[in-house]
């Protein structure tokens, strides 16, 4: 997997057409779950996608200390059904905290995390704090860089 990381407005017509298509994919059929995708965020988002022979398999959006929490954020963790047993989540998730430290110099990362994922963040250093919560219906919880 190639991994491509841009700001909104580096991105082709055609890469912001595929990641977005994803996104409603798993988060609003998959996860049978409405919600406002299209946010305003992702225009202050620095856009990480991992492309499999030219298609957008998998893709998170990443924020800068203060834009979406007090921290720097990583969101929108996704990765394409068909192509979850290959590890591509956990070769996003580096991706993204590579290039949170790179464009911002910090480490210190904040994501909201779906509970039934807390074992996958944790492998990726984070820790929860506070309580479970419901977002869209889904039960999450915060987790911080330990």
């Amino acid at each position: 997997m190639e991994i491509i990381v841009k700001t909104f407005d580096e991105l082709t017509i055609h890469e912001l057409h595929d990641l977005l298509q994803l996104r409603v994919e798993v988060f609003v059929v998959e996860q049978d779950c409405v919600y406002q995708d299209i946010d305003g965020k992702d225009k202050k988002a620095l856009h990480i996608i991992g492309k499999k022979q030219g298609k957008v398999v998998a893709y998170t959006r990443c924020f800068g200390p203060g834009i979406y929490f007090e921290e720097a954020a990583i969101g929108r963790v996704v990765v394409e059904e068909g192509q979850r047993k290959y590890g591509y989540g956990h070769d996003i998730m580096k991706a993204s905290k590579e290039a949170l430290n790179k464009k911002f110099n910090t480490n210190i990362i904040k994501l909201s995390a779906q509970t039934h994922l807390v074992k996958f963040y944790r492998s990726h250093g984070f820790k929860t704090i506070g309580n479970e919560y419901l977002e869209d219906g889904i039960p999450h919880i915060a987790m911080i860089t330990a």
